[in-house]
């Protein structure tokens, strides 16, 4: 097989890189390991930034966004029973979108085929050859027969465990922080108990009260690494919530049956290394982010924006000014995001190793917050997202 661009995962990443593309003419296939069910059933983020609610309205994807997303104008920092409302819609003129990475990914895929856009799905053994000379290629299996699909370059959207990354050699392009701490998660049909996200930490640690629709909750609690999926049956999962929300909340805990529940470890992670001859990376293969700061899909969205201007300009002007730049460019934005993102995460969690000073140091700088519009600014302009 042959093509222009091949994209390695089939992902929300690879999706939107490769209807942007397809817009454009260029031809682009998609090469995704897991099943067309597994991918649209990841539960992941659900807050979007205007960059990428932007780039489903560009794409003309956006009806279902539209008539089902949740806009949020703000949010909610708290500190014990204290809780600092952040208004980004008056502070930046924008607000945030609450629509499910799941949902979004299902407007990708259902568009696809009427776009001529090819995912090849359940492809293993994804191998990527020659991406420093003129003629890349990519090998892999789909039911055990052997594929190659030729390209003039390859992106991988294939996340942090995929084969793209391990192709670039060298060492010293990872910067890497491994929190002590992950984040245990239940999703279920059930009113949020506040209008607006809680970001809270209180005397029993971290926890976020979030939603993806007005009958749908999706709530963290910070818990450390040794704790199992098992030790936490969902009655005590839902007392710990009602603990500590049902004192600051507008409604209280609401219970019902799980939807999921799963702990995900929390990292910050960037890989410097973008392009390597005619390889390319973007999204969770190039960086992670805590969840604190909602940027992980946003920043794979502002990443094959920039990645597709390059290849249009590539493609249609014959001028490579664009893809030149694309690691700078996705680089400087991803930086910023992480910076937010650590910030966030340093202030509302319990770190293990801190005491009684550095719970201090938290308690002062959200009472700054409180008190300080200019800091309430600076958070609403990176929580809604940095012009790209």
């Amino acid at each position: 097989m042959k093509t222009q661009v091949a994209i390695i995962g089939g992902g929300p990443a690879g999706l939107l890189l490769g209807h942007l593309l397809r817009a454009d003419g260029i031809d682009c296939v998609l090469i995704e390991r897991q099943s067309r069910e597994h991918v649209v059933g990841r539960i992941r983020a659900g807050v979007l930034e205007t960059c990428t609610t932007d780039l489903m309205t560009r794409l003309g994807l956006d009806r279902r966004m539209n008539a089902d997303g949740m806009i949020e104008g703000g949010f909610n920092l708290a500190f014990g029973e204290r809780m600092t409302r952040i208004d980004i819609a008056a502070l930046t003129g924008r607000h945030v979108t609450v629509y499910g990475q799941t949902e979004l990914t299902r407007d990708l895929m259902d568009a696809a085929a009427d776009r001529g856009l090819t995912t090849i799905y359940r492809a293993s053994d994804v191998a990527l050859h020659g991406v420093t000379g003129d003629r890349p290629f990519v090998t892999f299996s789909v039911n055990d027969e052997p594929l190659r699909l030729d390209a003039d370059f390859i992106v991988g959207c294939d996340g942090f465990h995929g084969p793209s990354r391990s192709a670039i050699p060298g060492d010293g392009h990872a910067f890497e922080r491994v929190y002590p701490f992950g984040w245990l998660g239940i999703m279920a049909d059930v009113p949020p108990c506040h209008p607006e996200l809680i970001y809270s930490n209180g005397p029993r640690g971290f926890a976020l009260a979030s939603m993806r629709s007005p009958t749908r909750s999706r709530y963290y609690i910070q818990v450390p690494l040794s704790e199992r999926i098992e030790d936490w049956p969902e009655e005590r999962l839902w007392d710990e919530l009602a603990l500590r929300f049902d004192p600051i909340s507008q409604h209280g805990i609401t219970r019902g049956p799980a939807l999921e529940m799963s702990i995900a470890p929390l990292r910050s992670f960037v890989f410097e290394k973008m392009r390597h001859g005619r390889l390319f990376l973007a999204g969770d293969a190039a960086h992670i982010v805590p969840p604190t700061g909602a940027k992980g899909l946003n920043l794979a969205a502002s990443d094959v924006i920039y990645l597709a201007e390059g290849l249009i300009d590539r493609y249609r002007r014959d001028d490579e000014a664009m893809l030149a730049a694309y690691e700078a460019r996705a680089l400087a934005r991803i930086w910023k995001a992480e910076r937010f993102s650590w910030s966030l995460t340093r202030l509302m969690h319990r770190f293990p190793e801190e005491g009684a000073f550095e719970h201090r140091m938290q308690a002062a700088e959200l009472d700054y917050v409180a008190s300080s519009i200019a800091m309430q600014t600076a958070i609403a302009e990176n929580y809604v997202g940095l012009p790209l």
